[in-house]
């Protein structure tokens, strides 16, 4: 049977019929609404016009947050302030007269790779989502290590320096961008990590400078991360990553670091992201398949 899966972002709630084997089929979204209500109805129409031709086994939910699937509760903030502290699992059950499953969408996305995406060959994963921020998660024997707190795989609070930069910021796009921008005398927001990578290529100093900061602030956490949980591969996701030279610079800087560490003996399997936005879709019916 068939699976109802929803990814939950701050812009759009994308959605998909998957099957049992992975398989992705009527992809679509909606806007985000602004109210939980207008959530709940876009819920509805979304099973109403899937339903056709499918017979649901239940609902498969990517969120933002800290997810407590066993709780039914959202923890933490994003940027849907209506869908935290309350039982919105049982909820959005009612809603869809389905058995409902909810994992954090970083969680979605490192179980979707590894269930039958680039790291499908692997037990053990670290995930990175590189974009605004930094975030990720671990994957131990197959499912999501979540932590005593929820925060299993915030990678980003990883502390770089002893100024407290944490890798959430520098190992960001967003911070690259904001750092070129200094670098170069230009107007805040003027620039985007797309944009200074390319500027970074032709030549520029000051992009190449930021883009270097970047990628040796996520090499060195790729390292400590080996070094630490021992996973087999890292995967490495976010838009950013699309670009064919992003996993081969941080493989490059990881070189760097065993070249100056000689008792280090392990090299990081890195390896880009294979499904994009479809592994939070994926991911999150594995999550559900893995609760039943």
């Amino acid at each position: 049977m068939a699976i109802l899966a929803f990814d939950v972002g701050g812009s759009s709630v994308k959605y998909a019929v998957v099957q049992e084997d992975g398989t992705v089929e009527d992809k679509g979204s909606f806007k985000t609404p602004s109210d939980l209500e207008g959530f709940y109805e876009g819920l509805r129409q979304t099973k109403a016009k899937l339903e056709k031709g499918n017979a649901f086994s239940g609902a498969a939910f990517s969120m933002p947050g800290a997810v407590d699937d066993a709780r039914g509760v959202i923890g933490g903030s994003s940027a849907i302030p209506y869908i935290h502290d309350f039982d919105i699992k049982s909820a959005m059950a009612d809603v869809l007269g389905l058995p409902v499953a909810m994992e954090n969408d970083a969680n979605c996305a490192a179980l979707g790779e590894t269930w039958i995406g680039i790291a499908k060959d692997c037990k053990d994963v670290a995930f990175f989502v590189i974009g605004s921020g930094v975030g990720g998660a671990i994957v131990k024997d197959g499912r999501v290590h979540h932590g005593a707190h929820l925060h299993g795989g915030e990678f980003g609070y990883m502390v770089g320096d002893d100024g407290a930069t944490i890798l959430s910021t520098a190992g960001s796009t967003e911070n690259i961008a904001r750092l070129c921008e200094r670098l170069k005398g230009l107007p805040d927001h003027s620039l985007d990590g797309r944009k200074v990578f390319a500027l970074a290529g032709e030549g520029d100093a000051e992009a190449a400078k930021a883009v270097k900061q970047m990628i040796e602030s996520l090499a060195r956490a790729i390292y400590n991360i080996q070094y630490s949980y021992d996973p087999e591969c890292f995967v490495i996701g976010g838009g950013i990553s699309a670009r064919e030279d992003f996993v081969p610079a941080i493989q490059e800087a990881i070189d760097a670091i065993l070249e100056r560490v000689k008792v280090a003996r392990i090299r990081p399997d890195v390896r880009t992201a294979e499904f994009g936005n479809d592994a939070n879709l994926i991911g999150a019916v594995r999550h559900f398949l893995q609760t039943k």
